[in-house]
């Protein structure tokens, strides 16, 4: 191992978690929670591709092991990752589907009862986005 494949995920784990210190240190204003909801976003891709970019990046001694689990492809990685995106979007979708149904359905339970069953399939039909997106990183690795 070279000190690139030491401290490379290192750097990147720091790089990503670089946004949550202010949270930590409880000096949280609503102004810069987009801010640092941006920044949190750009650093997770911008530490996806600095992991796609150098996973080629090898020592030229070091020779390939058989049946060692940790090779594949780059086409592999990619699939995992996609996998991993399709799980990531679809929740971070149905979250905020659930936000914005649930209290809607709440508000309209308590005017009028007879409308549960209405309000409910709003808020489960913002779920479903969530099992959508788990079922096609389960296709997606199953192809692999």
């Amino acid at each position: 191992m070279n000190l690139f494949e030491i401290f490379g995920p290192l750097v990147l784990i720091a790089l990503i978690t670089l946004p949550l210190i202010p949270v930590f240190k409880k000096k949280v204003d609503p102004r810069s929670a987009k801010f640092r909801v941006v920044l949190q976003i750009s650093l997770f891709f911008a530490s996806m591709i600095g992991i796609v970019l150098f996973t080629g990046v090898t020592s030229a001694n070091e020779v390939p092991v058989a049946n060692d689990p940790f090779q594949g492809s780059i086409a592999q990685g990619m699939a995992y990752i996609a996998a991993a995106l399709a799980v990531s979007a679809s929740v971070i979708g149905a979250g905020y589907a659930v936000a914005q149904a649930a209290p809607a359905a709440i508000g309209a339970i308590s005017e009028k009862e007879d409308i549960f069953g209405k309000a409910m399939i709003f808020v489960a039909l913002a779920e479903g986005v969530a099992i959508y997106g788990l079922l096609i990183a389960i296709l997606i690795i199953q192809k692999l």
